[in-house]
């Protein structure tokens, strides 16, 4: 009995290759966008991963100094000698032509049993001591490696998988050399093995601290909100290409009632009957997700370089380009397949479960039916309280994504009743026959286009959202730039004795000389960058003040207040008249709060007199210097050639203008690519149900065909059916579109990254995107149109002959 019954249900999708294909297609598509936003995020936790242990040293605690600057090797032979079993690290960047390599120099003799390097060394049949003594070795990426290969003054490069790209591993004395930083450390490694007898760290250097392991937490919480952006997108995908699996099934559920009713006539349990339609789902969901995967890495292997360059620049987060087949996103999409198939198709197996054998056949059992307005309006408004709710009582940026769902899911369980009501109006209105038949007809078929008609509304939503956010933040940005950005040129010294010669030669050569020395310091936990700047009028004339005080740069410059970066302002509720903490024993006012868009740390400034003060060994080697713009370059290449300064030692303002908006574009062009093939798939969803009606659509068009409207006036009006529908869906969609933007703006980029943007409209924009719509519904309508204008007369008179 079971094969014979699986051969009947089989037989369905023989005799109906197009609607296997679309509802293949279906899954593929809901798959395979979800599966490329998960394989992005795989590859880049994997590469956080793989840089936290590039050293061995995921697990291990580190040792700074309380003020963030470099220790001495006096400390560590004080630390050895007590006992304590610690490496030296060093780490700095240097330069490749227009490229920034991170180095890492490590103490060998200290801790030898690096993995990056043992493996590589035994692969490459390197004695261990040839990377202690001079050249010293380099170990690489292969493409970075094979970059270093002809550079001179280098070590010999080494090839190794272990490292993510644009950083070098080496011995910490190679390191120095390359650095130009004799007799300097970073930090110290706590290695495992600590004796039990040995002296505390606060009698021996009560000037360090001792920070707790983090592995890859450390990348992984400051870049958690673009791999969610990435998720909600993907998220969204895929919900918009169930839209797609719903139609689908239906129509073969739809198709087969007659079969479903002989099959149970015949003997066949509903219950065995509900598995093999369980199991036939799961096939065709495992053969769509399999499908989605391969579209899926096709997708995430585009978007991954992009990904990684904006992960680089915005977090200095080692990315690598290169996609990998991973177990996680492959297990993930496969069962998001399924359970997706399952869940789409849970409305047409539930009334399955639950309809008599008689009342199988009918053609009201299977039916849509009439929109319960009533309902879904007050779902939807459940829905939206639920997501205040959650936000109330969680906030953060997990609770702002759930109120952005549950408006966005509100928003479309309300439109099917909105365009009702839209329609109803439009039909009370409507003047002649053919015209009220128009809104009639549109009313009557919209229970079966609801579904595409919510995925074109979440498409165009979130295309107007994020649009704006992007365009937004773009226009606050470059203002921004030009704000913070003031100096012509920004030199890097190698050394403090250079940087004072440099800016004793800078300064009857240019208007003004501003350093640039800046102290890293721990506050609870967290990094916080302090800044000592001198009094001159630029800072006055263009810092980006966002909230003031009265005198507020006076004050900071008499050493009297602080101004500190919005990040930190929000993170820890401090705005002008509060105080804040900067080191232990430092308490300053709060005179004013700075937009710093694009750092994930906190930041402060005062007078450099008083930092030099608490912190006199601060680094003096970054000046801004003011000159004539025509004058920027001659001075440049003088400054390069009397001091024998490195490639991209002085950059010119534009040109890190351009890097910086280079990186911004990076940032937002994988959010760009995903909104188009959202739209794309809701385009698609639109043509599967329009597909679906098809069959049912000729006892309707056949009546008004016969009292006189031509096969081509009905196709016409097909497309405009399907235009009408979809211009409605669009202007519902701006006003929720803008809600999605303030939603982005005002609470998940406060809470992901600590800064408030400001909402600007761009209605070009929606106009063009409001086109992009109606070309979506007339192009999804074609192929109905199209088939109707063929369709044979023969056919059209064949349906007064059925049973209707």
């Amino acid at each position: 009995m079971i094969g014979a019954a699986l051969l009947a249900l089989g037989s369905h999708w023989r005799r109906h290759p197009v609607q296997l294909v679309t509802l293949l297609l279906g899954v593929a598509l809901a798959t395979g966008l979800w599966s490329a936003v998960q394989a992005i995020n795989a590859e880049a936790r994997a590469s956080y991963a793989r840089a936290a242990d590039q050293i061995g040293a995921g697990g291990l605690d580190r040792l700074r100094r309380v003020d963030g600057a470099a220790m001495g090797l006096e400390q560590y032979l004080v630390l050895r000698r007590a006992g304590w079993q610690v490496a030296a690290v060093l780490e700095g960047e240097m330069r490749l032509g227009l490229r920034a390599i991170a180095v890492t120099g490590i103490d060998l003799l200290a801790y030898p049993d690096l993995p990056a390097i043992a493996e590589s060394a035994a692969a490459a049949e390197i004695a261990p001591v040839e990377a202690l003594t001079a050249p010293g070795r380099l170990f690489a990426a292969p493409a970075l490696a094979l970059a270093l290969q002809g550079e001179p003054g280098l070590p010999p490069v080494v090839e190794t998988s272990a490292l993510p790209p644009d950083t070098v591993l080496t011995d910490i004395g190679t390191a120095e050399t390359l650095l130009d930083r004799p007799g300097q450390i970073s930090h110290l490694l706590v290695l495992p093995g600590q004796p039990l007898r040995r002296a505390p760290l606060a009698e021996i250097a009560p000037e360090l601290i001792r920070q707790p392991a983090s592995g890859a937490q450390d990348i992984g919480r400051l870049t958690v909100s673009f791999h969610l952006n990435l998720t909600a997108f993907g998220l969204l995908s895929f919900v918009v290409g169930l839209f797609i699996v719903h139609g689908a099934v239906g129509l073969a559920f739809e198709q087969r009632r007659g079969l479903i009713r002989t099959l149970r006539a015949l003997g066949l349990p509903l219950r065995l009957l509900t598995r093999l339609l369980l199991a036939e789902l799961c096939l065709l969901a495992l053969l769509g997700g399999a499908a989605g995967l391969v579209l899926g890495y096709v997708v995430a292997a585009a978007l991954l370089p992009d990904v990684a360059a904006t992960l680089r620049g915005l977090y200095g987060a080692p990315v690598s380009g290169v996609l990998e087949l991973r177990p996680v996103w492959l297990l993930s999409g496969l069962g998001m397949a399924v359970a997706g198939t399952l869940l789409a198709s849970a409305q047409a197996l539930w009334r399955l479960a639950r309809l008599p054998i008689l009342a199988a056949p009918g053609q009201r059992a299977w039916g849509s039916g009439r929109l319960r307005a009533p309902t879904q309006l007050l779902l939807a408004l459940a829905l939206l309280l639920t997501g205040l709710a959650g936000f109330a009582v969680s906030g953060g940026l997990i609770g702002g994504f759930v109120l952005l769902g549950a408006v966005l899911m509100a928003a479309a369980l309300a439109l099917p009743p909105v365009l009702s009501a839209l329609l109803a109006l439009g039909g009370a209105r409507a003047r002649g026959p053919v015209a009220e038949w128009l809104w009639s007809d549109m009313r009557a078929q919209l229970p079966g286009l609801s579904l595409a008609l919510m995925a074109l509304l979440l498409a165009l939503a979130a295309n107007i959202g994020v649009g704006t956010m992007v365009a937004s933040f773009r226009l606050t940005f470059d203002g921004w730039l030009d704000q913070r950005l003031t100096s012509t040129l920004y030199v890097t010294a190698r050394d403090d004795a250079q940087g004072a010669a440099l800016a004793d030669w800078l300064e009857p050569r240019s208007d003004a000389v501003l350093p640039i020395r800046s102290v890293e310091v721990q506050q609870a936990g967290t990094p916080l960058f302090i800044y000592g700047i001198v009094d001159h009028p630029s800072y006055r004339a263009h810092w980006p003040l966002i909230a003031r005080s009265p005198q507020d740069w006076d004050r900071v410059m008499r050493g009297e207040a602080a101004l500190i970066n919005e990040q930190m302002a929000r993170r820890d509720g401090l705005w002008p008249g509060d105080r804040v903490e900067l080191a232990p024993g430092w308490t300053l006012p709060v005179a004013a709060v700075y937009s710093d868009y694009g750092n994930p740390t906190g930041q402060a400034i005062v007078a450099l007199k008083q930092l030099l003060q608490r912190y006199p060994g601060t680094p003096d080697t970054r000046f801004g210097v003011h000159l004539a713009s025509e004058r920027a370059d001659a001075l440049a290449d003088e400054i390069a050639t009397t001091f024998d300064l490195p490639a991209g030692a002085v950059i010119h303002q534009e040109a890190l203008k351009a890097r910086s908006r280079a990186i911004f574009e990076k940032t937002f062009l994988v959010t760009g690519a995903l909104n188009i093939l959202t739209l794309g798939v809701a385009g698609f969803a639109i043509l599967t149900s329009l597909l679906t009606l098809w069959t049912q659509r000729l006892p309707q068009l056949a009546p008004v065909w016969a009292l006189g409207l031509t096969r081509a006036r009905l196709a016409r009006l097909e497309l405009a059916r399907a235009v009408a529908l979809a211009a409605m869906t669009a202007l519902l969609a701006l006003p929720l579109g803008l809600v999605l933007a303030w939603l982005l703006l005002a609470v998940i980029n406060v809470a992901a990254f600590g800064w408030r943007l400001p909402m600007y409209l761009f209605p070009l924009d929606w106009l063009r995107l409001i086109g992009l719509a109606l070309a979506t519904g007339a192009l999804a309508a074609a192929l109905p149109a199209l088939r109707l204008y063929r369709l044979p007369p023969a056919q059209l008179l064949r349906v007064f002959a059925n049973e209707r």
